[in-house]
């Protein structure tokens, strides 16, 4: 029955029904990547390699993930395999590096941030989202969360100027995401124990439904409380020759 479920789920993910429905923004990410992202491109946390077939005309693609995760959780297919906070790579050799959800899962957060900063080029973009709210996911891989202040100062120590930071859901959105998620890890729990509160799982789908609905239409009547978030969208440029030595 668990099995079930989890083909199901995956078949309700652009639907209400799915706990994680407030969170499907992959054509805004595409959109934004495809806004900012030239020349060679580094891609720290490739997995499947899904952001190359969206780059503009002309980049160069580097793909980059980490053993222990990328090749056990993701079937990752990167060039390379190798640490975020170690990369063999060349300082200055990238115009683009993208850190699409990484930052929590490494070891050494601002060690990968400074290498980040090594490898692009004067007037290079990073590329940079990070979970704010959300739970620990791809155990025991997840070891921190910021919020904006501390992505702003770790980011500035780095050598990169934050450009743009935005929230990727609104506070009404991401309290919805949380109490679907809750009620949707409740009922994974409960198959996995073969728990008798089973019988109430039909009653937890129907209040992820109504919760979503109820979310995205809160979310579009009253104002956004900035303070509470599921995580941050950042554009972050490494400053050119020319503003490091006037």
């Amino acid at each position: 029955m668990y099995t079930s479920l989890i083909f199901i789920s995956k078949l309700l993910r652009r639907t209400p029904l799915h706990p994680q429905w407030l969170l499907n923004d992959t054509n805004d990410v595409i959109a934004w990547i495809k806004g900012h992202a030239h020349g060679t491109v580094l891609d720290v946390g490739c997995a499947n390699r899904w952001i190359e077939p969206h780059l503009p005309t002309g980049t160069r693609y580097i793909g980059i993930d980490y053993w222990e995760t990328g090749k056990n959780l993701y079937k990752a297919r990167p060039d390379l395999f190798a640490d975020a906070a170690s990369l063999p790579i060349s300082s200055q050799c990238c115009d683009t590096v993208i850190l699409l959800e990484v930052l929590e899962h490494t070891r050494k957060p601002l060690d990968a941030l400074h290498e980040a900063s090594r490898v692009l080029r004067p007037g290079g973009h990073l590329l940079l989202s990070i979970p704010f709210l959300y739970p620990i996911h791809d155990a025991p891989h997840d070891y921190q969360r910021l919020t904006k202040h501390g992505l702003e100062r770790d980011l500035k120590d780095a050598g990169l100027d934050v450009v743009s930071i935005e929230e990727k859901n609104s506070s009404l959105e991401a309290a919805t995401v949380l109490a679907c998620l809750a009620m949707g890890g409740s009922v994974v729990q409960s198959l996995r124990q073969r728990n008798a509160a089973v019988v109430f799982i039909p009653l937890l789908l129907i209040s992820i439904f109504l919760f979503n609905i109820l979310g995205w239409l809160g979310s579009r009547i009253f104002s956004n409380w900035s303070a509470l978030t599921t995580g941050y969208r950042l554009l972050a440029c490494k400053a050119s020759i020319s503003a490091n030595h006037p």
